[in-house]
């Protein structure tokens, strides 16, 4: 093996287990960010699944299509829409999020929205629904049958936020368009990643990726749990 590629990845591991600080500084940005663009997100992204797969109404296919198709944008395109609506001259621009964490945080919900409503109106479009019937029967209100329904889908539904914590830790376009990449304040994996490898310093990239590919197996790895949980729940 190459001594230089060796160094480097045990230079980067280094890092990591030294807790250096500009590392999991760059690590406490992204886990921050996607976190609260996640939350944020979720509750209107259930809501609205639980609606379209509960409720008729004209054009109802429309927006299910929609969402699905808007899972797929490309996220340097939803970078740039966030930009329009932040740069100074824009509808949004007297907030001032430009290069800031609320812009990162925003463009992550853009991206993020979509993906969760698809997954979620899967979830209850293929529900059981005597655990609604059966707290109904039993003098639940709406909301209270609406939680033990969400309770029983626990194991879709967490492949849902999963599914969308993966999609917004791991994107770079749009967070280094509205995010500006600053160190300290902006500065997340991705782009760090990005910006160490164009300075030939392959040892905090190295670290960093690192860090996204244990998470990556560590979401795969649970979402894989929770998939083999559900398929022996609908089995019996």
């Amino acid at each position: 093996m190459n001594q230089g590629f060796l160094a480097n990845v045990l230079e980067g591991l280094r890092l990591l287990v030294t807790f250096d600080a500009d590392v999991w500084d760059v690590i406490g940005v992204s886990f921050t960010v996607s976190s609260q663009a996640l939350l944020l997100a979720l509750p209107g992204a259930i809501c609205i699944g639980f609606l379209l797969a509960t409720t008729r109404f004209p054009g109802r296919w429309i927006c299910v299509s929609l969402f699905q198709t808007l899972q797929a944008v490309p996220t340097v395109v939803v970078g740039l829409l966030v930009y329009l609506l932040l740069y100074r001259q824009g509808p949004l621009g007297d907030l001032r999020w430009l290069f800031s964490q609320p812009a990162m945080i925003m463009a992550q919900f853009m991206l993020a929205f979509p993906l969760l409503v698809s997954l979620c109106y899967g979830a209850f479009a293929s529900a059981d629904w005597r655990a609604w019937e059966t707290a109904r029967t039993l003098g639940a209100g709406k909301f209270r049958a609406f939680l033990v329904l969400c309770h029983e889908l626990r194991a879709p539904l967490w492949v849902a936020v999963i599914s969308g914590f993966s999609r917004v830790i791991t994107e770079v376009g749009a967070s280094m368009l509205v995010g500006g990449n600053i160190q300290h304040v902006t500065r997340n994996i991705p782009t760090a990643i990005a910006l160490e490898t164009s300075k030939g310093s392959f040892a905090q990239a190295i670290a960093l990726g690192t860090v996204l590919l244990l998470l990556a197996l560590i979401l795969n790895f649970t979402v894989g749990s929770l998939r083999h949980q559900r398929d022996s729940l609908a089995r019996g």
